[in-house]
């Protein structure tokens, strides 16, 4: 009974299979690659032909040039057209500088700022000057009390360090 059982149902699969492929030959032969051409039949005639042109695509131009603002604004007015020609140095359009008095203000701030900060700088530097020399003389001091006996060797030793 189980033999009878596996071969009726390695039959029903061998039936399906070959469904499965009748109907996928069938599609394939109604609308796939294989699907007859349609061609439409028409009677020759005398008219007019209408000249047409119809096409996709893009239009670029021959040589192209990036162009740009040379300060950051609006755009005030355009001076040209699409198609017309234009000569070198002719102005395309007008910017409206929105923020430049703004821009200008900072511009002047900053450098203010460098200046300060350079003046900080040298300051730094003279009293960094003036310390060493302080030290010099210091030291200096300090060497002939030594020689003297007057302070131990390790103050000297200490002074000469801070040199």
């Amino acid at each position: 009974m189980k033999a009878s059982s596996i071969g009726t149902r390695r039959l029903a699969l061998i039936g399906l299979g070959i469904l499965l492929v009748a109907a996928m030959s069938y599609v394939v032969m109604r609308s796939g690659p294989l699907a007859p051409t349609r061609v439409t039949v028409v009677q020759a005639a005398e008219g007019q032909i209408t000249p047409q042109l119809f096409g996709i695509g893009t239009v670029e131009a021959r040589r192209s040039y990036l162009i740009g603002p040379t300060t950051a604004g609006r755009v005030r007015s355009v001076t040209v057209d699409v198609g017309d020609t234009v000569k070198t140095g002719q102005p395309v359009a007008e910017m409206d500088p929105v923020d430049l008095d703004e821009r200008t203000a900072a511009l002047d701030a900053s450098v203010a700022r460098a200046g300060s900060a350079m003046a900080a700088a040298e300051a730094q530097r003279r009293d960094a000057q003036a310390r060493r020399e302080l030290a010099a003389v210091n030291a200096r001091r300090y060497v002939e009390l030594g020689r003297q006996n007057f302070i131990s060797t390790g103050a000297v030793e200490a002074r000469l360090q801070e040199e």
